[in-house]
């Protein structure tokens, strides 16, 4: 029994701006476009430092040096905008304090506050 896959090649072939949108060409022949508003630094880039780009990863991900940007294949597909800065700025102070306070503290101790994250 013969099954046909087809192959599928997701490593970025080159990348380019339309005016409102990031897009993306794969090596298999896909093209991925998302909105520049999803990537607030992208957004906010010049021409210049938006065409400043190199791939990374394996083909895999796009790295902007000049804007310390970075994008993913597997994000693009999924749809996945940029996290927000306030959940980066949260994630941050919760890593700082606990690099800061490496002393287990016994449960009674701890009031526990939950922090929803999307």
């Amino acid at each position: 029994m013969n099954i046909l896959t087809a192959k599928t090649d997701e490593r970025i072939e080159t990348v380019y701006f339309t005016r409102d949108a990031i897009v993306v060409d794969l090596i298999d022949g896909r093209t991925i476009s998302a909105p520049l508003t999803w990537y607030p630094r992208l957004l906010k880039a010049t021409v210049q430092e938006r065409n400043h780009w190199i791939i990374c990863g394996g083909g895999y991900g796009i790295h902007w040096p000049d804007i310390d940007e970075d994008l993913s294949i597997a994000g693009l597909l999924r749809g996945a905008p940029a996290p927000n800065v306030s959940k980066a700025k949260i994630t941050k102070k919760i890593i700082k304090h606990k690099i800061q306070s490496p002393c287990k503290r016994s449960k009674s101790s701890v009031k526990k506050k939950r922090v929803r994250v999307h």
